[in-house]
């Protein structure tokens, strides 16, 4: 199911300012890593309906992914 464009533009709004201020880091950092992770594709695209979960969820998946990655590097 696809969300209204404009709601979904709202989401990421919320879901990239927590998760900025959760890992401390930039908006501007944590906007390129939203939109270069798995879970924007997930989102924009409403697979599994991930649109509808909280916004602190979704910070919080895009949190461990962050850490993952850094771990890696």
């Amino acid at each position: 199911m696809k969300a209204n464009p404009i709601l979904l533009q709202k989401k990421y709004t919320r879901v990239i300012g927590r998760f900025a201020e959760q890992e401390d880091i930039s908006l501007e950092k944590a906007l390129d890593f939203f939109y270069h992770s798995e879970i924007y594709l997930l989102v924009s695209e409403g697979v599994s309906d991930m649109h509808c979960m909280s916004d602190e969820y979704l910070a919080e998946e895009l949190g461990m992914a962050y850490k993952a990655g850094k771990e890696r590097a």
